[in-house]
């Protein structure tokens, strides 16, 4: 794969620059945390139109006893019920590792076409033969549209774009809709630092350029995180701002991208995998799809052994 040029290298043109974008517009968006995954989903919304956006669903699942459900997702309809939305779009910033996606769900309860970004089809290469599925479709068609950096879209007659952010994953992007940017896996909460870039196909110096093209954004863009761990115990947080995650977050203040990948590289030494990593990728990897009932009705999750070995232990 080739390598990202430093971002730290000025000047340094991102593509959202070179188009015109409206940044100034001001969705309305509507966070839900689920304490179970520390993952936030959002509902982004044009108060002009009354259309709508989910981005990042969760299906919850509960490991120990191998059950699925939709009180998550159900939490978000009944929202959305309420305000009287439209939903347009099922957005997943990437295939997570750590809960399973709604997003076919949600379509079937909806209608609304799913997206991910088109890198989407590295990962299902690299996932499918760790599952050993050599006749998987490896080609991104469990997604209604798979998008490019620099996509445009609409939220009503709110514009979005889409940015390549991988490093986390392979397949990492993030939406700017009017002044509120979907960051997922790229930097939490100022207090809370930034995300691992040690799965499968994650890389420290990917995920440092896909930062600088974030915080390239005008300083008061809304930042939208994935995940809040809660550091110290405190409430769940996700939203704050680029001049903010400039001038608090440790992982990024006065840092350079060698001080970052030393830093990052470190840290992911000691950290175990997530617990539902082999379980939610043959989900996510099918856009949400989960395995098809066998002979008895049942379905079944697979689990690779010694896949990802060498990852510390709880």
């Amino acid at each position: 794969m080739a390598e990202i040029p430093s971002a730290v290298e000025a000047p340094v043109q991102f593509e959202w620059q070179k188009k015109d974008t409206d940044m100034t517009a001001k969705p309305e968006v509507k966070g839900f945390y689920d304490p179970r995954t520390f993952s936030i989903q959002y509902v982004v919304s044009d108060p002009a139109t009354g259309k709508c956006a989910i981005i990042d669903p969760v299906l919850d699942y509960d490991e120990k006893a191998g059950t699925t459900d939709t009180h998550s997702a159900d939490a978000i309809l009944a929202h959305i019920a309420e305000k009287e939305l439209t939903v347009e779009w099922i957005l997943d910033t990437h295939p997570h590792a750590d809960h399973l996606s709604a997003a076919q769900y949600l379509k079937g309860r909806t209608g609304a076409p799913t997206a991910i970004g088109q890198h989407v089809i590295e990962v299902q290469e690299l996932w499918k033969e760790i599952y050993n599925w050599p006749d998987f479709p490896a080609d991104g068609a469990q997604w209604d549209r798979l998008f490019s950096a620099g996509d445009t879209f609409y939220v009503g007659e709110l514009s979005g774009r889409v940015l390549f952010s991988p490093g986390h994953t392979l397949a990492s992007i993030t939406y700017v809709i009017g002044d509120a940017a979907f960051i997922h896996d790229t930097l939490f909460m100022p207090d809370s630092g930034t995300a691992r870039a040690d799965f499968p196909g994650g890389s420290s110096r990917r995920l440092w350029a896909s930062i600088q093209e974030i915080l390239s954004l005008p300083e008061d863009t809304r930042l939208f995180t994935g995940h809040d761990y809660q550091p110290g115990g405190r409430a769940p947080m996700w939203e704050s701002s680029v001049a903010e995650q400039q001038r608090d977050n440790p992982h990024v203040a006065g840092k350079d991208e060698a001080a970052f990948v030393a830093l990052r590289d470190a840290r992911d030494k000691t950290l175990p995998m997530p617990k539902l990593i082999l379980h939610a990728l043959q989900v996510n990897i099918r856009g949400g799809r989960l395995p098809e009932p066998e002979t008895n009705g049942r379905r079944y999750i697979k689990i690779p052994l010694d896949a990802l070995s060498g990852a510390a232990w709880e």
